[in-house]
């Protein structure tokens, strides 16, 4: 079958990849879309240290093919949007609700696939960048069959992870005010999620001025272009005089986090959601901190994705939460490495692998 690898050097596509049975507790799912995300691109330039050779894709989304022992709760034919989590579900943490940090599933990552006969690591508990995938019982979630696939599969990243740091993270009021800088995927779901929320000022700052309208349809209600003004703090400042109560820094720039803790109002709280290397540092005022101000680190929109994906999937239906706007761009499998070109290039707000 069809899929992407890295192999520590380079990434291509194969079309002889083999993936074992489902065993308990498993889920076999045929991908039919997987979003592209900046995070497989990161364990592609080191910036996520992963074991290699390795299936990438961590979005996806599909039909059951085939369920193991003990698995009820979806059947095959099933439509499915995937989780990364592969939580144990009788941990400590597991059992207080925060699944995003199971100390069972972080850090042990499985071997599904093969080729010609030797093992291939899967990423993020996940690896959508093949025609199928073998995932634990807890990451397939049903979801409606009048969902497009294409738009299911952006949920499992890019929507738990932007509108989950909006809603159980910062849990943003309404009436709030929030700043969200770095208007990519990510910061697209954050700006929705504000708006779910009911902010009221929904600021977007961004470098790519072409990235406005998108950020006003989400539900930005100002675009700050910081390539344009000679100070963006500055620019914020003038919209929110005292500063605002939430800022989500979507990028993984230190100077970009702190600006995000120096633009914060009193109480307020600065989420870091961009993913910097692992020994990257960033500075800011300790003095500045004390009039209740918060940073807030985010894993996964510190999402519980049984409850999120249906909630998430029904206010898609109701035409509160936008899915299909968020597929820039579709491409076949073979055409990778343009889907990574136009990634780069800022081209698209999610581009989408097909099967």
């Amino acid at each position: 079958m069809r899929g992407v690898i890295f192999d520590g050097k380079q990434t291509q596509v194969v079309d002889d990849l083999e993936i074992r049975d489902p065993g308990p507790g498993e889920v076999l799912v045929a991908i039919a879309a997987a979003g592209l995300c900046h995070s497989d691109l990161s364990v592609v330039d080191g910036t996520i240290p992963f074991p290699v050779p390795v299936v990438l894709g961590h979005e996806g989304a599909g039909v059951v093919e085939a369920v193991g022992a003990g698995v009820g709760h979806v059947a095959p034919g099933d439509h499915v949007s995937l989780s990364t989590l592969a939580s144990c579900g009788a941990c400590a943490d597991c059992d207080r609700g925060r699944p995003t940090m199971c100390r069972k599933a972080i850090g042990m990552p499985k071997q599904p696939f093969s080729r010609s006969g030797n093992p291939l690591f899967q990423f993020a508990s996940n690896s959508s960048f093949a025609e199928r995938t073998v995932v634990k019982a807890v990451q397939a979630v049903k979801i409606p069959k009048e969902i497009p696939l294409t738009s299911a599969a952006l949920i499992g990243c890019g929507v738990l992870t932007g509108v989950g740091a909006v809603l159980n993270r910062a849990r943003v009021d309404r009436g709030d005010s929030v700043v969200v800088i770095g208007a990519g995927g990510i910061g697209l779901n954050v700006l929705q999620g504000a708006r779910i929320a009911g902010a009221t000022t929904i600021v977007a700052v961004d470098a790519n001025p072409a990235k406005e309208a998108a950020a006003r349809q989400f539900g930005a209600t100002h675009f700050i272009d910081a390539s344009a003004v000679d100070d963006t703090g500055a620019a914020v400042k003038e919209l929110l005089p005292t500063g605002a109560d939430h800022v989500f820094e979507c990028v993984g720039n230190p100077a970009l986090i702190r600006q995000a803790v120096d633009l914060l109002d009193r109480h307020g709280q600065a989420i870091l959601l961009g993913m910097t290397g692992a020994k990257v540092e960033a500075s800011f005022l300790p003095a500045a901190m004390f009039l209740d101000k918060s940073i807030l680190g985010c894993r996964y929109g510190s999402s519980r994705p049984q409850r999120d994906i249906p909630l998430y999937a029904s206010l898609y239906q109701q035409g509160r939460l936008l899915l299909d706007e968020l597929v820039t761009a579709t491409y076949p499998v073979e055409d990778f490495a343009k889907a990574v070109d136009d990634l780069h290039g800022g081209r698209v707000a999610r581009g989408v692998l097909t099967f």
